[in-house]
């Protein structure tokens, strides 16, 4: 029904939309749309009335709160969060809504919007459409409240409809989600999930963009430019190894040092015209020009030293592309703090003048740039560099002539002619091949046209072309315009003769003032100087002199003498003295004589005399000069003590002996001198370097005896082919030699070729000796009970024919348990059992009794004679010493003397005293049958020294010291059985051993062909073994081209192994030759550490203190030096033994290296290597001895080619306060590699096997020792830095791909080839210094400067400090 026309219409009830504020909280009425509001007709009353807000979202009966509430308040709990704003969109399917956030940083006031909180697009498409914008509203709300509380269980609060919701749509929208990897969507904080999705972006970000930068580098560095120009990958084995980084000034020291000291083509090599064009058509395809080229072949004698010499010639700007270093730019940089100086350097270079000339002469100037002009003009010319030259402002006369010639330039060349600062440009019409632009600036001097403008060049042309261009002007100049305007004409010059100088520009030689801070004052080198040495003077045969009369007088006179009838009635019972005119009538009448006799048949201490007596009879006492060879110490000083008593005279007069560091004759007046092996070698090695020089050296000797040459050392067989070859030019000199076990037919061949050979064989003693086995030694000790039945009854039993020795208790059962058979290197199975030999020795005490005589104990080695002293001092009544090499000569004396009253002597002694030396009391012998030998493996280049069983000759030689004196007994710790398997003679020496130190004395004596000379000796060695000897020598710098270099003739003189005196070559000429000594020394003896079984881990400990992670040998030198220091002080020797027990040191070791110390510092003194006289060595020698970082240098160069290489894992990296830090990788990761193994294993006992890192930037390992067991091990470990390896390592060369340097042809390095070339010049220069030090005996060569540059190299890396 329509309402009544005058009466109002009631409001209508509010719609069910409009109950609440939709959004932005304001109705949307028809007042609100600007329109009157329409009268309503009112609804019927029929129709129902709309529902609340509450009754549409949960329905009548829910009495909980709406989700927008429940939303609304957890918004509220949040501190930062702002309240929540909704928007609502209509569609064609109904209402959605979304809701926003915001948070706001209450420090920072920084405010964070989120986006829209809504469910996915495709949700909304389909289910997420409302009816209303209410509904919409609540459903939003609904959905946010579940993305920041899905983790809560909210559902129950929530209406039915919502919170089917909740548990269903919602829960499948995060699952999607999460699958998807947007589980961040539900994290209850969406602001912080957002912030961390920010920063992983970014972070991802920033690791993308280093990851694509380390490819692009990578792609660069692994990309390299080779010597013909290619471009090619870096293979793998070069993209991670050590770069090779020279600092700037040190760079230019080098530089210096070698233009100024370096020697080009040292052997004067002569190349043919085929030669000449190959090296050119090979430079030339990589990269350099024609006229370097020829310049080049013109100095050099090879292509590699043709390279050399262009990369330290060639500007750094003309150099090819593959000899430059990595993101090399052209050019001079300097700090921005002085941009006025780098301007005025920069324009001073533009002529092409070096930056680095530039900087230096404007520097001198006081940064005047008009000086440094026409200072470096004059440079250019080769003038003196005074600097008073400058402008010619106070030269009224010479500047209206400039002022009058700029104004005629400016008429004739217009714009090409422009004037700034007193300085005229003119740019020239000519123009370069390529079309540049060619400007010459001009700056008036003073006394002008007298004197030369300041000329510059500027055009797009190399340097040298543009200083070429500049210096053939002035010359020009200089000769012809002087005194006339002068600068039309020399524009005029330039304009003719430009194209002809471009073509063919100066020589390098000629500019090199103008492009390097270093004059090139280096040449082509002297003729070698050879130090002429003295020989003795040739002997003269003149029979009856009157010296010879004299002494013939003197020998009748002393014939009747009481004193010398007693000895030779002493002498009578020899049996030599019954073929005493046998021996000599051989003598007479053979040029070699070998003489073959028995143990205790006097052949050593008579025949000598013999042959002495008869030329002082025949009237030859003058000319008579015999040497007899022993092969030790204590047996030629035995053996002069014994014959000088002979005779009845003192040793040091008739009778005399040299020994290494030790000489007592007169000369003239000694006229038999025993001398060990070694010393007559080396008197034949320093006799001047040829084969006459060798003849020479031996003018004043009549005899020489060589004595014990069964023994077949390599010093023996050495001199036995040189001796030969000496007698081939010397058929006066007669050689004898003796043995108690030659086989004579093999000599005697060997000599039939050249000389006329005599034999004589001497009878032994008669005194018997009496063999007992261990077999019946175990019988008479009480032991027969532990043997087995078969082995009683026959003396030979399987069970026991290998064993070396038995031991054990007498209560042990009838069945031994099988021994532990020892699987290591340089040991075949058999143990020394030590309770065994002091049971014996204490047996054979008892058996004397109150009778004299001492006992006497062969063992292989000091390690097993200390072991035995070690139980002998237990027993009572015993006099226990040691005998071995190894001993001071005083020490070895004492073997001699009687023992103290009431006492037995018993001697330990290695193989030294099987021959030559006779110690009158012994008449009990202990022979273990053991020997220490040394073998070699050509092959893998490995060196052993094995414990093994003796020759049958060995033992009967030990045999034959029980019966010298008396009838005695010789105790054999082993079956017949066993004795019947050793081999008949030991295997020469020249067989078994390196042959480097051979070839290096074969080389010193001047013979060209070494394996020719080899090939000649009595048993050839292996030619693989000689070869690889030679090979050797030449990697360690003692050979070059085969020829003996100054290091080598060095080396060559010095009596030790060859890496030792390489080291001690380098520690006099670097002012550390103290400590040189001592690392030598323990290198000879050993390690001076104990590591005993049960404190192993205390004494690791101890040594790491004295290590501090320098090396293993810098341990043993630190150690060494402290207990020097507290020796020195006096401190009490009860004292130094409890601090060496503290430290876990030997003691005896320490007193062997001091004393081995000795020895070769009177071995340098001897061969004039250090100054003769005082005591130890000159404190000049050892300026740097504190040096760790140099010390491990020159280990590393003595040891080469002993280098491994170290692998560093990947590096990784800890945060700290101040950034990423490395962390220093563990120690097992660190790999070692070494050329002829591969991967090799740090030893457990060394300092380096726990080590993470290494000093001073070490990349590399030397080692002296490498064993294997059931891995290789190295140890005696030096780490060392790459300076280190390029100035003492292998030769250098420059890797043709063009990848970097390759050192000693297998250790990769990356770096600029221009800094291997200059390195390697170096060297040379080093070596001759070396050469100087030869000649010149008392150089001090630490103070000269190339040695003080190499120090700096190799301690701080190449860089400057």
């Amino acid at each position: 029904m329509a309402p009544h026309p005058l009466k109002k219409p009631k409001k209508p009830a509010p719609a069910a939309e409009a109950a609440t504020p939709a959004a932005g909280g304001k109705s949307k009425g028809a007042k609100a749309n600007g329109t009157p509001a329409a009268t309503t007709v009112p609804e019927p009353e029929a129709e129902k009335k709309k529902p609340d807000t509450r009754t549409l979202i949960a329905g009548s009966s829910w009495t909980g709160k709406l989700p927008i509430t429940l939303f609304n308040e957890h918004v509220q709990r949040q501190p930062t969060w702002d309240k929540p704003e909704y928007t609502i969109h209509r569609n064609p399917n109904g209402f959605t809504g979304a809701v926003n956030l915001r948070a706001k940083n209450p420090k920072t006031q920084e405010i964070t919007v989120l986006p829209p909180i809504m469910p996915p697009r495709e949700y909304m498409q389909e289910k997420g459409a409302q009816p209303s914008a209410v509904e919409a509203r609540h459903f939003a709300a609904t959905y946010a409240l579940f993305r920041v509380c899905n983790m809560k269980n909210m559902a129950m609060a929530l209406p039915p409809q919502y919170r089917d919701l909740w548990k269903g749509d919602f829960q499948e929208l995060k699952k999607e989600a999460v699958a998807h990897g947007q589980g961040y969507l539900y994290d209850a904080d969406p602001f912080q999930a957002v912030k961390n999705r920010d920063e992983a972006r970014v972070t991802r970000e920033k690791e993308i963009a280093v990851r694509e930068k380390k490819r692009e580098e990578s792609a660069k560095q692994n990309n390299t430019v080779s010597l013909d120009g290619q471009v090619r990958k870096v293979e793998k084995g070069w993209q991670r190894v050590p770069k090779v980084e020279m600092g700037v000034k040190t760079r230019k020291e080098v530089e210096r040092m070698v233009k100024s000291d370096g020697v080009w083509n040292p052997y004067d090599v002569q190349l043919a015209e085929r030669e000449v064009r190959a090296i050119k058509d090979k430079l030339s395809s990589y990269g350099f020009r024609p006229s370097h080229i020829a310049e080049a072949v013109e100095v050099c004698g090879s292509l590699e030293e043709c390279i050399e010499w262009l990369l330290i010639h060639l500007p750094e700007d003309d150099v090819p592309p593959w000899a430059l270093p990595e993101n090399y730019i052209a050019g001079f940089a300097l700090a921005a703090n002085d941009l006025q100086r780098e301007s005025r350097i920069k324009r001073l270079a533009s002529t092409g003048y070096s930056a680095d000339v530039c900087a230096e002469i404007l520097d001198a100037c006081a940064g005047d740039e008009a000086k440094a002009a026409f200072a470096l003009q004059r440079r250019l010319l080769g003038q003196a560099a005074s600097l008073a030259q400058t402008n010619g402002d106070d030269d009224n006369h010479g500047t209206e002539l400039w002022n009058e010639e700029q104004a005629t330039l400016e008429a004739i060349y217009t714009e090409r002619y422009s004037c700034e600062r007193g300085t005229c440009s003119i740019q020239l019409e000519l123009r370069t091949p390529s079309g540049g632009a060619i400007t010459i600036r001009a700056r008036q001097p003073s006394h002008y046209p007298n004197a030369l403008p300041a000329i510059s060049i500027e055009v797009a042309l190399p340097a040298y072309i543009k200083l070429s261009i500049l210096r053939q002007l002035l010359l020009h100049a200089q000769s012809n315009l002087l005194g006339e305007m002068m600068l039309f004409n020399m524009l005029d010059w330039l304009e003719q003769e430009v194209p002809r100088i471009i073509e063919r520009p100066d020589r390098l030689r000629d500019i090199a003032n103008a492009t390097s801070t270093v004059a090139d004052t280096s040449a082509a080198a002297a003729p070698s100087r050879k130090r002429q040495r003295r020989h003795p003077k040739p002997l003269s045969w003149i029979r009856n002199s009157p010296v010879s009369a004299r002494m013939q007088a003197s020998w009748w006179a002393k014939q009747s003498t009481p004193e010398q009838q007693k000895m030779l009635q002493v002498r009578k019972g020899l049996p030599a003295w019954r073929l005493s005119d046998k021996i000599v009538g051989s003598v007479t009448v053979n040029q070699v004589t070998i003489i073959s006799g028995e143990t205790g048949s006097g052949k050593s201490t008579q025949s000598v005399q013999f042959v002495l007596d008869d030329l002082i009879k025949q009237g030859y006492g003058e000319q008579a000069n015999i040497i007899c060879t022993q092969p030790r110490r204590i047996s030629a000083i035995g053996l002069a003590d014994r014959v000088a008593d002979e005779r009845c005279g003192r040793v040091g007069d008739e009778v005399g002996y040299t020994i290494r560091g030790e000489s007592k004759q007169k000369f003239g007046t000694t006229k038999i001198t025993f001398v060990t092996t070694g010393v007559l070698l080396r008197r034949l090695q320093t006799s001047g370097g040829s084969a006459q020089d060798v003849v020479d050296s031996l003018g004043d000797v009549s005899h020489i005896v060589l004595d014990e040459v069964h023994e077949r050392s390599l010093d023996t067989d050495l001199l036995l082919v040189l001796i030969r070859d000496v007698l081939k030019l010397r058929k006066d000199l007669k050689l004898i030699l003796m043995s108690a076990t030659l086989d004579a037919n093999v000599f005697e061949q060997y000599f039939s070729g050249v000389s006329r050979v005599g034999k004589v064989e001497i009878e032994g003693r008669t005194h018997p000796v009496h063999d007992v086995y261990r077999n019946e030694l175990l019988q008479i000790m009480g032991y027969a009970g532990l043997m087995d039945g078969d082995e009683a009854a026959s003396d030979v039993a399987s069970d026991w024919e290998d064993d070396f020795s038995f031991g054990g208790k007498r209560s042990a059962p009838r069945k031994e348990k099988p021994r532990k058979q020892y699987k290591q290197v340089g040991h075949d199975g058999h143990t020394i059992d030590y309770d065994f030999v002091a049971n014996t020795v204490q047996y054979i005490d008892a058996e004397l009794g109150d009778a004299d005589g001492g006992i006497l104990i062969f063992l292989p080695g000091t390690m097993e004679i200390d072991q035995t002293l070690r139980r002998l001092r237990d027993i009572p009544n015993l006099h226990p010493l040691p005998l071995h090499a190894g001993l001071q000569s005083a020490d070895q004396r004492r073997v001699f003397a009687r023992p103290p009253k009431g006492m037995r002597k018993v001697v330990a002694s290695t193989n030294v005293a099987e021959t030559s030396i006779t110690i009158d009391d012994i008449v009990a012998v202990i022979d273990t049958g053991r020997v220490k030998e040394t073998s070699f493996d050509p092959a893998n280049n490995m060196v052993r020294l094995t414990e093994m069983w003796a020759s049958r000759a060995a033992c009967k030689q030990r045999r034959g010291r029980a019966g010298r004196v008396r009838a005695g007994k010789c105790y054999k710790l082993y079956t017949k059985m066993q004795e019947l398997k050793m081999a008949e003679r030991p295997e020469p020496e020249i067989r078994r051993v390196p042959l480097e130190q051979l070839c290096l004395s074969v080389k010193a004596m001047g013979v060209d062909d070494v394996p020719a000379f080899l090939a000649s000796a009595l048993t050839p060695p292996a030619s693989l073994s000689v070869s690889g000897a030679l090979d050797m020598l030449t990697r360690v710098g003692a050979l070059d081209r085969n020829e003996l270099t100054a290091l080598g003739r060095h080396m060559s003189m010095i009596p030790a192994d060859l890496r030792c005196s390489k080291l001690m070559v380098y520690g006099a000429a670097f002012g550390c030759l103290d400590a040189c000594l001592t690392v030598a020394a323990t290198l000879t003896i050993k390690s001076p550490f104990v590591s005993p079984q049960a404190k192993r881990d205390e004494a690791k400990v101890a040594k790491a203190v004295f290590g501090s992670g320098q090396g293993d040998l810098i341990c043993d030198l630190r150690a060494f030096e402290e207990w020097s220091e507290r020796r020195s002080r006096g401190e009490p020797t009860s004292s130094l033994r409890r601090w060496c027990d503290e430290n876990f040191l030997n003691h005896q070791t320490l007193m062997d290296i001091a004393n081995t110390r000795s020895q070769y510092v009177s071995s340098l003194k001897e061969i004039g290597f250090l100054p003769s006289g005082g005591y130890g060595v000159p404190e000049t020698y050892n300026r740097n001895n504190g040096s760790d970082a140099l010390l491990r240098a020159l280990l590393a160069g003595a040891f080469q080619p002993q280098i491994a290489r170290i692998d560093f894992p990947d590096a990784k990296y800890k945060a700290s306060a101040a950034g990423a830090v490395a962390v220093d990788p563990e120690a097992h990761t660190i790999k070692y590699f070494n050329e002829d193994n591969g991967r090799v294993f740090v030893h457990p006992g060394s300092t380096m096997f726990d080590a993470q890192g290494f000093p001073g930037s070490s990349v590399f390992m030397s080692y002296f020792a490498k064993m294997q067991t059931s891995k290789i091990f190295i140890r005696d470990l030096t780490p060392f830095n790459v300076y280190s390896l390029l100035m003492f390592g292998g030769s250098i060369q420059i890797d043709p791909q063009g990848r970097g340097l390759l050192v000693d042809g297998w250790l990769r390095l990356k770096g600029w080839a221009r800094v291997g070339v200059l390195v390697s010049r170096l060297r040379m220069i080093l070596d001759d210094l070396l050469a100087r030090k030869v000649d010149e005996p008392g150089l001090d060569m630490s103070e000269t400067g190339i040695v003080k540059l190499v120090t700096r190299m190799v301690s701080f890396d190449g860089l400057d400090r």
